[in-house]
């Protein structure tokens, strides 16, 4: 089992990771810098808040665990 820090530890990279894509995507689909990162903001944060939920509810899960 992971602890609360290492999964939230682990959303936020990838949500950096995922903040960098969604900017370019947002410029490339507008060709504005400030939509895309708007787009890339609303979006790194629903993503982070989901990600930490299902870590944690998957973290519970005991199908597919050797012991």
């Amino acid at each position: 089992m992971e602890t609360r820090a290492r999964s939230i530890v682990k959303a936020v990279i990838w949500n950096v990771i995922g903040l960098l894509m969604m900017c370019l995507v947002g410029f490339l689909a507008t060709g504005s810098v400030k939509v895309g990162g708007a787009m890339a903001l609303i979006n790194a944060a629903i993503g982070l808040a989901s990600y930490v939920v299902y870590e944690r509810v998957w973290a519970q899960v005991r199908w597919g665990r050797h012991a």
